[in-house]
C-alpha cells in the first residue's frame, strides 16, 4: 500500500515545459486565460501562449530601464501591467504588446509590487520607500495614496471581493486597507521580513452568520508560509485571525499562490524547491525540485491546472496536474493516517532509521511509541514526556557540557535522560546554503 500511496503523490504533477529565454533571474510569473507573462532582471517582461507555450510575436516588451520586479493581469486579461527599479509602473495592451500608459511613481522610488482590483477599476503599486498608490486603472490618474512606516513594499494581494486589499513589507508588517485607502489593521506578520502574500478565491465559513471570510496566506524570510482568515463587512467590521503555519521549507519562503479552486497552495522558496499543499488538510502534497537556484515566483493558471515557477535560475518551469491523480491523493490521506496508525514499535525505530534520526530509536522505544502515538506526537510531549531538548547547540559546547557531569538542558534546565546528541542536520543544510551564497 505504501509504494502505491507514493506513485500517486510521484505522479501528481508532471513537468510538461521550461521557458529558458530571459538573461538574467525571474522575478515573478502571471497567467491570463491564454497567456503567461514573465519578467526579470534583464528589463523585459515575456508572454506565451498557453496553447502550446510559444513566444508571442510582439514579445518580448521592452521599455523598462531597470530590473522589472512584478507583472499582473487584469481580471479581464486584455491589459497587462509590470513595475520596476525605474520607479514606473507600464499598463501594455495584450493584444498587441503597445504601451497604453506609463505611471510614474511620484516619489521616484524603484516599484516592487503591482496588483489590479477585482473590477479592473484600480491598480495598486507598492514602493521601496514604503509608499503605496491606487491608480485609476481606466483614466491612468493618481487617485489615492498612502505608504507604511517602515521597510519596503514587497507584497500586495487583493481580496476577491474588492472591499479591502493587503501589502507586505521588508520589515514584515502585514497592513490591511479598504478600498479608500484607510488603514484597518497592521501587525508583525513575519520576523525578517514578508515576501508575498496571495488571497483565495473561495470563501470560508468563520462561524458568524452572515459574515463572508477569505484565506489568505503569507510568506517571509523567517521561512514560513502563514494561513489567516480575513474578513470585513460594513456592519460588522474588519477581522483578521492567525491559523496555522504550514511546514515543509528549510529556507525563507519567498512566494505562495492558491489554486483558482482554492483547493491547493503552492510556495517556493530560498531552498530551491516548490512545496504543494493541499489547503484543507494543511499536508503537503507534493515537492518540486527540478529549480537549481531560488524560486522566486509561482502561479497558477485560471481555468486549467497548470503551474509556473520561476527562479534565479533564469527559467520557468511549467507544471500539469493529474485531476484523476490529484483526486487519488486525498483520498489516500486517510489511509496514509490509518497505514501510520497500524505501526508497531519496531515499525517506528525503522522509520526513524530511514529518517536519519537512529538516536532517538532508544527513547522512543523506551517510551513504547507505536504509529497512534506517534501520530499524536507535539512538540510539548517530545519536550515533557520524551524529554527530548528540541533547541540545538555547537557539538563541541554540549559535549564539553555533558563531560562536566551536567545530566540536564543548559536552556530548560530538565534532567536529561540520555546523552546521546542528535545531529540537526536541517539547520546544518541551511547554513551550508547560506555560506554557498554568500561566499562566492
Amino acid at each position: 500500500m505504501r509504494g502505491d500511496i507514493l506513485l500517486h503523490l510521484k505522479n501528481m504533477v508532471k513537468l510538461i515545459h521550461t521557458l529558458a529565454d530571459h538573461g538574467d533571474d525571474v522575478n515573478c510569473c502571471a497567467f491570463s486565460s491564454s497567456l503567461l507573462a514573465t519578467c526579470s532582471l534583464d528589463k523585459t517582461i515575456r508572454l506565451y501562449s498557453l496553447s502550446d507555450f510559444t513566444e508571442v510575436a510582439y514579445s518580448p516588451l521592452k521599455f523598462h530601464t531597470y530590473a522589472v520586479h512584478c507583472c499582473c493581469f487584469s481580471p479581464s486579461g486584455q491589459t497587462l501591467a509590470s513595475c520596476s527599479t525605474d520607479g514606473t509602473t507600464v499598463l501594455w495592451s495584450t493584444q498587441n504588446g503597445q504601451t497604453l500608459a506609463v505611471m510614474a511613481q511620484p516619489s521616484g522610488s524603484p516599484v516592487r509590487v503591482c496588483r489590479f482590483s477585482p473590477d479592473s477599476t484600480c491598480l495598486v503599486s507598492g514602493a521601496a520607500d514604503g509608499t503605496v498608490i491606487l491608480w485609476n486603472a481606466q483614466s491612468y490618474k493618481l487617485h489615492r495614496c498612502g505608504s507604511v512606516e517602515d521597510g519596503s513594499l514587497v507584497a500586495c494581494a487583493f481580496s476577491p471581493d474588492g472591499n479591502l486589499f493587503v501589502t507586505g513589507s521588508s520589515c514584515g508588517d502585514l497592513t490591511v486597507w479598504d478600498d479608500k485607502m484607510r488603514c484597518l489593521h497592521n501587525e508583525k506578520a513575519h520576523d525578517l521580513g514578508m515576501t508575498c502574500c496571495d488571497f483565495s478565491s473561495q470563501p470560508v465559513s468563520d462561524g458568524e452568520q452572515g459574515l463572508q471570510c477569505f484565506r489568505l496566506a503569507s510568506c517571509g524570510q523567517d521561512c514560513q508560509t502563514k494561513i489567516w482568515v480575513v474578513s470585513f463587512s460594513h456592519i460588522l467590521g474588519f477581522k483578521l485571525k492567525y491559523k496555522s503555519v504550514l511546514s515543509g521549507h528549510s529556507a525563507p519562503v519567498l512566494t505562495c499562490a492558491f489554486s483558482h479552486n482554492g483547493q491547493m497552495l503552492v510556495s517556493g522558496s530560498v531552498d530551491k524547491s516548490v512545496i504543494v499543499y493541499d489547503i484543507n488538510t494543511e499536508n503537503i502534497l507534493h515537492t518540486l525540485t527540478q529549480h537549481t537556484r531560488y524560486v522566486t515566483t509561482c502561479a497558477f493558471a485560471p481555468n486549467i491546472l497548470l503551474l509556473a515557477t520561476g527562479s534565479m535560475d533564469k527559467t520557468v518551469n511549467i507544471w500539469q496536474f493529474d485531476l484523476e491523480t490529484l483526486g487519488q491523493a486525498r483520498s489516500t490521506e486517510g489511509q496514509l493516517k490509518q497505514f501510520a496508525e497500524d505501526w508497531s514499535e519496531d515499525d517506528v525505530s525503522t522509520w526513524l532509521c530511514a529518517q536519519d534520526l537512529k538516536d532517538l530509536v532508544g527513547v522512543f522505544k523506551m517510551n513504547n511509541i507505536d504509529g497512534r502515538e506517534l501520530l499524536n506526537l507535539t512538540k510539548e510531549s517530545l519536550a515533557d514526556d520524551l524529554k527530548i531538548d528540541g533547541y540545538s547547540y555547537e557539538k563541541e559546547a554540549m559535549e564539553n557540557w555533558i563531560s562536566k557531569k551536567r545530566r540536564t538542558s543548559p536552556m530548560t534546565n530538565l534532567v536529561l535522560p540520555s546523552a546521546v546528541l542528535t545531529p540537526n542536520r536541517t539547520l546544518k543544510m541551511a547554513i551550508n546554503r547560506w555560506l554557498e551564497t554568500h561566499q562566492k
